[in-house]
């Protein structure tokens, strides 16, 4: 069986990864290196317990480092991994250039270039689909690059960087919003809103139209992707410059979408401001946000408050830069053909309610 390499491995998709691998007893060596440690790191008791499987080591590192990335790639007996996926780039939206370039371009291009002194088999950068123009239209792997948040430009330029090194054996993978359990910041922000709306007693309100696509892809089959296009590369080398392949499944989810969960789940009336609100809310977006998350922080607390959480990882915010009318819609179809199937080809209210049983679990959202 290959041996694998996760780095950023403690992080949301790294530690959905890792559970998928040990649970499925896909890998003889199953590396993690984070600059978090586990124990610090909010874990269900199903991802500790894979933590704490015999195939797993970790590592503490600052991958920024060319020194300490190199320590993670060291292995004993001086084979080589088979697999490298890095997960470790920033995730945060809303900050300045110098920590992109830090912690996206630097970070990505350091364990890359560790990669091929390795002799890594395969290399896997997991950028995002926010390269992509915001079109209507579905993007396919091909389509025109207009990336249209800070992460993404930066993640577009790391892509760049990567596909020029020499012996790289490269392939980038462009998801669209993740959401499932451990997720904070994909579709989490708007089930806790809607939380929110149900203690207010008022109706939830989205900016734009509910058309306004924000396409989803479950945690669970962006592992099973990342494991599928790692064996699949080894057996099929990618070209010179890399393979890229789109992470999206079929549900072309859009607001109302989500919307549509949010009421069945939560029992409340939802609803969208049009343009002309919208529009004006965009000419001052940044007071709006804030206003937004101020409406929506201080009653979260006081849920948690009432329900004797004192301590949570979880947060209604929702940034300025995914509060514009952007419309990320991404064909997810070219994978199929190296024979991957979704397992979580639509989202489902199942899937949500999975997320808040997952956290309810953990005691970080209340019980009903």
């Amino acid at each position: 069986m290959p041996t694998i390499l996760v780095l950023g491995g403690v992080g949301f998709v790294g530690r959905n990864l890792v559970r998928y691998l040990v649970e499925e007893g896909l890998a003889d060596e199953i590396r993690v290196a984070d600059k978090v440690i586990p124990a610090t790191a909010w874990f269900s008791t199903a991802v500790k317990a894979a933590f704490e499987s015999d195939k797993v080591t970790f590592k503490q590192a600052n991958l920024v480092n060319a020194a300490s990335a190199e320590k993670c790639f060291a292995r004993e007996d001086e084979q080589p991994w088979d697999i490298v996926i890095n997960l470790a780039a920033e995730t945060k939206y809303s900050q300045v250039d110098a920590i992109y370039e830090e912690k996206v371009i630097s970070l990505s291009t350091t364990v890359a270039d560790q990669a091929v002194q390795n002799k890594a088999k395969i290399f896997i950068h997991v950028s995002t689909a926010q390269v992509y123009d915001a079109d209507k239209k579905p993007s396919s792997e091909k389509a025109k690059l207009k990336p249209w948040t800070g992460l993404a430009r930066h993640h577009l330029k790391a892509e760049q960087e990567l596909t020029k090194m020499e012996g790289l054996n490269l392939v980038i993978v462009r998801p669209v919003v993740i959401y499932g359990p451990g997720d904070t910041q994909g579709i989490t922000p708007r089930l806790i809103t809607g939380r929110v709306y149900q203690h207010l007693g008022e109706e939830m309100k989205c900016l734009w139209t509910k058309e306004l696509k924000i396409n989803t892809v479950h945690v669970r089959d962006v592992a099973r992707a990342l494991w599928h296009l790692g064996t699949h590369h080894l057996k099929d080398p990618p070209a010179a410059k890399g393979e890229v392949y789109n992470l999206a499944d079929q549900t072309n989810t859009d607001q109302e979408t989500v919307n549509g969960h949010i009421r069945n789940i939560f029992k409340i009336q939802t609803g969208f401001q049009g343009s002309i609100i919208s529009n004006f809310a965009k000419l001052h977006l940044e007071s709006v946000t804030e206003d937004v998350n101020d409406k929506h922080m201080e009653p979260w607390s006081e849920i948690l408050k009432n329900a004797g959480i004192s301590n949570s990882p979880l947060t209604p915010y929702l940034d300025q830069e995914l509060l514009y009318n952007n419309s990320l819609c991404v064909d997810g179809s070219k994978i199929e053909s190296t024979g991957f199937t979704y397992e979580v080809p639509k989202m489902t209210e199942e899937k949500l309610m999975e997320v808040i049983a997952h956290y309810q679990d953990m005691g970080v959202w209340p019980k009903e």
